[in-house]
């Protein structure tokens, strides 16, 4: 993958505006960067070269004209200035930096902010600092957080996708394509990105920096992991809203009405974002999962069309539980409501 974007970059013919997607932590944002590496490099022939000055910068997330959003909680401020999205993605770059990039997937509290598209859409409009161009990476690019009175900046993003300045390279990355927006995915070139080998996977176990951050890696641990990385690095911190999701699943296709009603009222009165979101995404990932089994492959049995659509069904409802988890509403009420949909989609 890394070959052909950087052949598409050396020959001037790396889309403007990219959408990278691939299972939840295989390291698309990993890639992103080193995209942006590459673009920002001083020495073409060689991108990214990693003694310029640019590279050096790059590699440590600090050039300035390389901007990476993603996924942060909402700033006090109810109107933040361009200034202060800075300070906190800085700060919060600052200790992704301190981690070695060996960080957990952002919680449901978390999301990408109206003030945070409005300092990008800014942003691209500011020629490079040091640079010929200058470099977007929106991570985790579904997690765009819709609110009232934000038209102007949703359009002007929009804008921005569509006819880029000459100087500037856009690279989103999500895990949930299908919750974006389709006026955002009809304005980028998708490039799928595969999870990594075997081979890839036991490298990154064993390096130093990473086990020494979360231990020795089992072989069991490293294949539940599928080939993304960043699925070792979450460990148990996902283990909760996973094991929620599998339940919820459960319920949808074993349990009775009572149980499902029993399974609603659990999930509480209020607090949708947080660890509600973060089993909404969990089951995201079970149904893309249970629709890959059901549409077969050669050596398996025999494909399921009929579950295989239900699931695809599942996922859109809830794509839609997760737009109505961003209010102000009762976890309890959506998930009833869920529950409805998966039941009828899946039994």
């Amino acid at each position: 993958m890394r070959e052909r974007l950087l052949g598409a970059l050396q020959r001037d013919a790396l889309p403007a505006s990219l959408l990278l997607t691939g299972a939840r932590g295989i390291g698309k944002q990993r890639l992103a960067l080193w995209l942006a590496q590459a673009a920002l490099c001083e020495r073409r022939a060689e991108a990214p070269c990693g003694a310029c000055r640019s590279c050096r910068f790059a590699r440590e997330l600090t050039h300035p004209d390389l901007h990476w959003f993603f996924p942060r909680p909402r700033l006090k401020d109810s109107d933040p200035s361009v200034g202060e999205v800075q300070a906190d993605y800085a700060d919060a770059t600052a200790d992704r930096v301190k981690a070695r990039g060996l960080y957990a997937p952002p919680s449901g509290a978390e999301g990408i902010y109206v003030a945070a598209v409005r300092a990008l859409v800014q942003l691209a409009s500011v020629s490079p600092a040091i640079g010929r161009r200058k470099v977007f990476v929106v991570g985790d690019a579904e997690r765009m957080v819709p609110q009232e009175g934000s038209d102007a900046a949703a359009n002007a993003f929009l804008k921005l996708l569509e006819e880029p300045p000459a100087d500037t390279v856009i690279v989103l990355t999500s895990s949930e394509p299908g919750a974006l927006l389709p006026t955002i995915r009809s304005r980028v070139v998708c490039v799928r990105v595969a999870p990594l080998t075997d081979t890839e996977m036991r490298a990154f176990a064993d390096d130093e920096v990473v086990a020494g951050a979360i231990g020795k890696v089992s072989a069991d641990r490293l294949e539940a992991a599928g080939g993304a990385p960043g699925a070792l690095v979450a460990g148990a911190e996902q283990d909760g809203p996973r094991h929620e999701a599998r339940r919820l699943l459960e319920t949808v296709t074993a349990g009775t009405r009572a149980d499902r009603m029993r399974f609603a009222f659990s999930r509480g009165a209020a607090g949708a974002r947080g660890a509600f979101s973060d089993m909404l995404d969990e089951l995201t990932v079970a149904l893309h999962d249970l629709a890959r089994e059901a549409s077969g492959r050669p050596g398996e049995p025999a494909p399921d069309p009929a579950t295989a659509l239900g699931a695809s069904r599942a996922v859109a409802a809830v794509e839609q539980a997760k737009v109505r988890a961003e209010g102000n509403v009762s976890p309890q009420l959506v998930t009833a409501w869920l529950l409805g949909e998966l039941t009828g989609a899946l039994r």
